[in-house]
């Protein structure tokens, strides 16, 4: 059966699949729409809450950006896995035991403050929306190439799928529906894997292939790897990252923001008891380590096989003909995703690190004119990956269901966390506090179209790669909600004028420094403010300001607070409560 026809049923099929479970737990209430009834299995809830995090920037972009960026690309791995040990350890029971629907409405309750559940409605919109952006990335560009269509229908397609179940099923519907997605995700992440790491090292496991030896070559995998990219100017694979500060601050972003992300959050709203939220964070952690345990090993085995395709010889032998460039260049040449140019005519593609002075001798003497390969985004590593290692069709047509389902799944609790924060939160908790509870559950659906729209315009204009779009979305997460829910639980003393100004502060420094590097604000274009790490403020990224972000955040609650007048009794005593377990001490008189 030809790619085509075997990617049209497995995609379908997955798609009948969420469609019907959708149908099937749709939500009839705000309890099971906002919370799925809180009778949600801890495993079961662990699996969804894996699905839900590990979207198209884990399942697509991820590896694609370890593969470019070799040592350096291990911040994704470690500050994202990190911040789950922040989430289960020092914020998913606690909110659990509080007991409501949204993060908003903590934050609202805890500080005493209709104003400051507004800041948290704000800042869940302006984090949801820019994370959702790089999940319509992800969708475009797996639908562009296996279901030979342009960009643009293939996001509208994956638009309209996520947006029938999210509004009919709410977050019951969304978790049975992200456990089957979980299940398609992982499949036909680790399958290819398997059969790439045995092709390339004879191990059936890519983590142990990541460190064996290259069977063709006969030296150790990461030796032939650093030897092929060398060769043609790049730096080595495991070479040292540009700035270690950069990157301790890029993690300590991606950790603090995981923890503060609303619609990873909100699941653990769902389980029955507060030990379950920690057996959630628990169950999650497994079910995601087994596919960022091989998403290092996809990366490097997929920079190897690009660079033999491209370049089978190496700098010392011949660049390969444009005419016998292998299928899957040419496929992926037609969605637009991959482009290069003949700008001597000779008739080859000349692959090189065009910085690299040795090279550029080498390009003299050759007549070359510079690195013709002129486009290769990163989104694709993981999908054209098979196809480059030559794989079965139906092993292709899996890993693009995986693509699909992985920003699907983000997606649409994306959407569920901004909706309820809109319904539950604005309208109801702040602008009508008597709407009824069918109105609220036709708000909540009308804020998710409003949503998804505005998601969709700008993944058509993504200001990056799906996993850099989804940074920035982390970046303002970290200097926004982590710290107010910190504060909120582990002090006493920080009142609601702290809480509002450091959230003010934080999002919105952060919000300054993203846009005006990355080119969004009114400065664009002017050369001091120009994305490059020579112009960043010592350095640091904007995808990493977001740990600065926080400590603004912080710094200004606390001193704000300090100012002014304490919290109320109750709210004190709320905030113990949340903490120290009922009856504590009670037993021996302390």
């Amino acid at each position: 059966m030809d790619l085509k026809t075997m990617t049209y049923l497995v995609v379908g099929a997955t798609f009948a699949l969420y469609l019907g479970i959708a149908i099937w737990a749709r939500a009839g209430s705000t309890g099971e729409f906002y919370a799925a009834g809180r009778g949600v299995n801890p495993i079961a809830n662990g699996m969804a809450t894996a699905a839900d995090w590990m979207s198209a920037a884990s399942f697509i972009s991820m590896a694609g950006l370890i593969a470019f960026q070799g040592y350096e690309g291990a911040k994704f791995l470690m500050g994202w896995t990190g911040g789950y040990v922040l989430l289960a350890l020092l914020l998913a029971p606690y909110l659990r035991k509080f007991g409501k629907f949204t993060v908003p409405e903590f934050i609202g309750d805890r500080f005493y403050s209709n104003m400051a559940r507004f800041v948290g409605v704000v800042c869940l919109i302006v984090i949801s929306i820019t994370y959702i952006i790089g999940q319509m990335k992800g969708v475009g560009v797996a639908f562009s190439r296996f279901l030979d269509m342009s960009y643009e229908w293939g996001l509208l397609i994956g638009i309209l799928i996520v947006l029938f179940y999210a509004t009919l099923g709410g977050m019951k519907g969304i978790t049975y529906t992200q456990i089957a997605q979980y299940c398609v995700l992982i499949c036909a992440y680790t399958i290819p894997a398997i059969f790439i790491s045995l092709n390339i090292t004879g191990s059936p496991l890519p983590q142990l292939g990541l460190i064996g030896d290259h069977t063709a070559a006969g030296i150790p995998l990461m030796e032939k790897i650093n030897q092929t990219i060398t060769d043609l100017g790049f730096k080595a694979y495991d070479a040292d990252p540009r700035s270690y500060l950069d990157m301790t601050l890029y993690t300590l972003t991606l950790m603090i923001g995981t923890a503060g992300l609303p619609h990873v959050i909100i699941r653990f709203f769902t389980v029955p008891k507060v030990s379950d939220a920690r057996w959630s964070a628990g169950w999650a952690l497994v079910f995601i380590a087994l596919l960022y345990t091989v998403a290092p090993a996809v990366g490097a085995m997929a920079r190897l096989n690009v660079t033999d395709t491209i370049w089978p010889n190496g700098v010392k032998g011949e660049a390969v003909q444009i005419s016998e460039l292998p299928t899957w260049f040419n496929n992926w040449e037609n969605t637009g995703l991959l482009k290069y140019e003949d700008k001597n005519g000779d008739g080859k593609l000349q692959y090189y690190n065009d910085k690299s002075d040795a090279m550029n001798a080498i390009a003299a003497e050759r007549g070359w004119k510079g690195n013709e390969l002129t486009k290769f985004d990163r989104d694709i590593m993981v999908l054209a990956n098979p196809e480059i290692a030559q794989l079965p069709n139906w092993v292709i047509a899996l890993v693009a269901a995986g693509g699909l389902a992985a920003a699907l799944s983000t997606a649409a609790g994306l959407l569920l966390a901004i909706s309820s924060s809109i319904s539950h939160d604005l309208f109801k908790g702040i602008i009508t506090p008597d709407m009824s509870e069918k109105n609220e559950l036709l708000t909540a659906r009308l804020a998710m179209v409003g949503a998804i729209g505005i998601a969709g315009y700008y993944g058509l204009y993504p200001p990056g790669f799906a996993a850099q779009v989804v940074a920035l979305a982390f970046g303002l997460a970290a200097s926004s909600i982590f710290p107010v829910l910190m504060m909120g639980i582990f002090s006493k003393r920080v009142n609601n004028h702290g809480a509002i100004l450091g959230m003010a502060s934080g999002i919105g420094v952060t919000l300054a420094y993203i846009f005006a590097y990355k080119g969004l604000f009114f400065i664009k274009g002017t050369e001091m403010f120009a994305n490059t790490p020579e112009n960043w403020f010592m350095g640091i990224s904007p995808e990493a300001f977001g740990a600065i972000g926080a400590l603004v955040n912080f710094v200004v609650a606390y001193v704000v607070s300090m100012a002014t007048s304490s919290p109320p009794k109750e709210i004190q005593d709320l905030v113990e409560s949340i903490r120290v377990p009922r009856g504590a001490g009670a037993a021996t008189g302390h």
